[in-house]
């Protein structure tokens, strides 16, 4: 931006340049010792202006950034949050076999699928030293594709008939102003075989498996949800961005919601074992039964005990029924569940 401050013309590609490197610089936030590196939106080599606008990621900043959280002492882990329909070949084979140069060492390099690693986004993950998926994420899409247009018919209602003059026998094969030649056809076929060939030999080297493997089991061309990715050895666990950081050792939340799960998760603990032993017909304590009600249903600290002293028999005296109608009904429904005799 130097260049537009003295009053230089900052050509597209210059601007494009720029607004890489400002992504790049929102890679250098790192949650505690994990540094996040984005992979949003269509890949390619570089980006020009609309592609990097519209947040397109470019292979090249990926590799600046992969390359400057390597490079500091205080970073213990890279992840690739990568949500990504995929984008151009060119420039894909490079970062991937780049990626596969870097891993394996101190700094472990996880790609985690935030949601979508599709097509040129999936042969950059399968490079990582391990693919973590969210539960919702989706990847796969190995395969590549072109397309040719023949817009002649449209030209001659328009009346309108385009002329090349060129040199080069070949020089502008392809063009969509004629149906495409089977001569053609067969040349550009080759050039689509050879990136799939590349690709899948690129998916079987970063996964540690035959190219058989991938051909038969990675889906050719199709995309998997989670759970499917990981019954095909496509991935390595399911897991939230946030439960890939925290396993590095980087804080993702504050300290008053940490603690709101682990109260949430240690009641449905107590109601899973609490159903399990009335089921069983299994000895239950007043305080198994108190933690253990209120997950199940919801009650006050209270109403459990209360329903706790019915239940067990402990000085409960007679029930009252406007006093106790919460616990009663919840023991009702609890009992019923649990298919033990209801309370005499």
């Amino acid at each position: 931006m130097v260049a537009r401050a003295e009053g230089e013309k900052l050509f597209s590609s210059e601007f494009a340049a720029s607004i890489d490197d400002a992504r790049v610089k929102e890679i250098a936030e790192s949650s505690g010792n994990v540094a996040i590196i984005p992979v949003y939106g269509v890949l390619a080599n570089r980006m020009d202006t609309f592609s990097a606008m519209s947040g397109g990621t470019s292979y090249a900043g990926i590799k600046r950034a992969l390359h400057s959280a390597l490079s500091n002492a205080d970073i213990k882990a890279v992840v690739l949050d990568i949500d990504s329909p995929g984008g151009t070949v060119p420039g894909t084979d490079e970062l991937a076999t780049e990626i596969r140069k870097l891993r394996g060492g101190d700094k472990p390099i996880i790609a985690q699928v935030n949601s979508l690693a599709a097509s040129a986004a999936y042969w950059v993950a399968s490079s990582a030293d391990e693919i973590v998926v969210t539960p919702s994420g989706r990847a796969g899409s190995i395969g590549v594709y072109t397309a040719h247009d023949d817009v002649s018919a449209a030209l001659e209602q328009r009346g309108i008939k385009r002329t090349y003059i060129s040199a080069g026998k070949h020089k502008v094969e392809g063009n969509e102003t004629e149906p495409m030649s089977k001569d053609t056809l067969a040349h550009v076929q080759d050039g689509v075989n050879r990136s799939y060939n590349r690709f899948v030999a690129a998916v079987a080297e970063g996964r540690g498996t035959t190219v058989g493997k991938v051909e038969d089991g990675y889906g050719q061309g199709r995309v998997f949800y989670a759970e499917a990715l990981i019954d095909r050895g496509m991935a390595d666990r399911i897991a939230t961005l946030d439960e890939t950081l925290e396993r590095f050792g980087a804080e993702t939340q504050p300290a008053i919601v940490k603690r709101i799960k682990a109260a949430n998760a240690a009641r449905g603990e107590a109601a899973s074992s609490l159903a399990a032993k009335m089921a069983a017909g299994e000895p239950i304590t007043k305080r198994e039964f108190e933690n253990g009600i209120r997950g199940l249903m919801g009650l006050t600290g209270s109403e459990a005990e209360r329903a706790a002293r019915l239940y067990l028999k402990d000085g409960q005296g007679a029930p009252d029924v406007e006093t106790d109608a919460a616990a009663l009904a919840a023991l009702d429904r609890l009992l019923a569940e649990a298919k033990s005799p209801l309370i005499r």
